[in-house]
């Protein structure tokens, strides 16, 4: 899976210098995932800003600048604390583009409403609308955040919805 999240890291970032436009990333559960494979390209400054890992409400909070409200409200593994991340990723670094995770990689921690594998993956485009997918993953807490940084180097490298000029 590593060789294929490599390869996904460099489409991502062949398809962002062809647009040209720069990413940030902000994760919870991904722990700097996502951020460690796009580094892992040769020539990823190029495209790549700075990645923020906000595993605590709190750095959520002060880092990206979640509002509380939402916290206590949605809780931090939801839609709308995703886009706010990606939105604040975006507020907080000179990058065009964002992508954001928040979750329940386990092995404990999920609920009936929120199963462990519960991922919240969202993307923000300055001048566009955010948006936010979920997905529940399974298997062990490595490969719930693997399957995690893998769909958003994915989604955002392949699909239309994906980021573009």
């Amino acid at each position: 899976m590593q060789d294929k999240i490599q390869l996904k890291a460099r489409e991502l970032g062949e398809k962002l210098k062809k647009l040209s436009l720069t990413l940030a990333t902000a994760e919870s559960c991904t722990g700097g995932g996502i951020a460690y494979w796009i580094t892992s390209v040769p020539g990823s400054s190029l495209w790549f800003d700075r990645g923020f890992v906000t595993y605590t409400n709190l750095a959520k909070q002060e880092l990206i600048g979640v509002n509380l409200n939402t916290l206590d409200k949605y809780g931090a593994v939801s839609q709308e604390t995703a886009i706010e991340m990606a939105n604040g990723a975006l507020l907080n670094s000179k990058a065009d583009v964002a992508i954001a995770t928040t979750g329940i990689a386990g092995p404990d921690g999920g609920s009936k409403d929120k199963p462990v594998g519960t991922v919240w993956i969202a993307f923000a485009q300055k001048n566009k609308k955010t948006c936010a997918v979920k997905k529940v993953f399974s298997g062990n807490r490595d490969n719930i955040r693997m399957l995690a940084i893998d769909y958003a180097l994915s989604f955002t490298s392949t699909s239309p919805e994906g980021f573009s000029s």
